[in-house]
């Protein structure tokens, strides 16, 4: 049998060739279309075929070869969509559909978004600064004495390099740096991390969350002060929420106040939350200290403002009922699925 013989005898072998599934089309690519198989062969022995023979035996070549390929993906096309359509009937699309485990915001994100909208409603705007602070902002300007305890290193981070330099102990520094660049009237929000050389414990973290609110303008009073306060307390506790200020110091603030909440867990009865006074202290406020507003370039005769601060965990532990701040960051998921 010739060369062209055999081409013309595999190009009747194709065209027979019956593929019922999967299985018979890996057959059919592996003994006509692979490396090895029978067209390879044939077209490796292409130079032994004569000169004159070359064109008609590549024509025969070449078709058998099409005929080869198109055989293949036709029906490779056709098992596949039987398949899909298999795969699809299987499905019972009047189930519900499976999402998986969706994520959700951090208990101290909810919390900050949160408190942030709530003033946002009554004109503060939010401001944030750097981590990474000057002592002038952090407590010089602040009216911090060069003496005062917060000073020393077991209270504060500085930067080894730079003494002038530390990891902020309190948003108050963003305030400071909003004075400083804008004039009166002033009504801001500050957030974000700060630090301190404390123990961690159950109570207490090196690294915690605080939001800080600045107003200032022409003729404002502790009465306005209270007000804010309380409206704050209504819309986050709820709008049975009582509040009462007790007197404090701060070197920034002139005068000062702690400021507590009424227990919402036993309303006011005793629990062991709020220790059995029915109060719950939730942030500290005051007038801003004159001193301060002078080291901000702003007269102190002409403008007053008052300051308040709370932390973030403290909140979230209050209105969760968490008595571990640890649990804040170790993202334990046994912990964060509960919100």
């Amino acid at each position: 049998m010739t060369l062209k013989d055999e081409a013309l005898s595999l190009q009747a072998e194709v065209a027979a060739y019956a593929v019922a599934g999967a299985a018979d089309l890996e057959a059919f690519r592996l003994a006509y279309i692979s490396k090895n198989g029978k067209l390879s062969l044939l077209f490796e022995q292409f130079k032994n075929v004569p000169k004159e023979d070359k064109k008609e035996f590549g024509q025969i070549l070449n078709a058998v070869k099409q005929a080869a390929e198109d055989k293949f993906r036709l029906h490779k096309e056709k098992i596949e969509a039987q398949a899909e359509a298999q795969a699809g009937a299987a499905i019972d699309v009047s189930l519900p559909a499976d999402l998986g485990m969706k994520g959700s915001l951090h208990p101290l994100t909810q919390t900050k978004d949160e408190i942030i909208r709530i003033f946002q409603r009554i004109g503060f705007n939010l401001s944030e600064g750097a981590e990474i602070e000057t002592d002038w902002h952090n407590f010089s300007a602040l009216n911090f004495a060069p003496n005062h305890p917060a000073r020393d290193m077991q209270d504060t981070f500085f930067v080894e390099k730079d003494p002038d330099m530390l990891l902020r102990t309190h948003t108050s520094s963003v305030q400071i740096r909003v004075m400083e660049s804008q004039k009166p009237p002033i009504r801001t929000l500050s957030v974000g991390r700060v630090f301190r050389n404390e123990t961690i414990s159950a109570r207490a973290h090196c690294m915690f969350h605080q939001i800080e609110g600045l107003y200032i303008d022409k003729n404002v009073s502790f009465a306005d002060l209270k007000e804010t306060l309380l409206y704050f307390a209504k819309e986050f506790f709820g709008t049975q929420t009582k509040i009462r200020l007790r007197p404090s110091y701060f070197p920034f603030t002139e005068p000062s106040a702690e400021v507590d909440v009424s227990c919402n867990i036993c309303n006011q009865k005793g629990c062991n939350v709020c220790k059995y006074t029915g109060w719950l202290e939730v942030l500290g406020c005051g007038m801003v200290h004159p001193n301060v507003l002078r080291n901000c370039g702003i007269d102190p005769e002409v403008y007053s403002g008052f300051a308040f601060g709370m932390g973030i965990e403290r909140i979230t532990m209050m209105r969760y009922t968490i008595k571990d701040l640890r649990l804040y960051f170790e993202n334990d998921m046994r912990f964060l699925k509960q919100f």
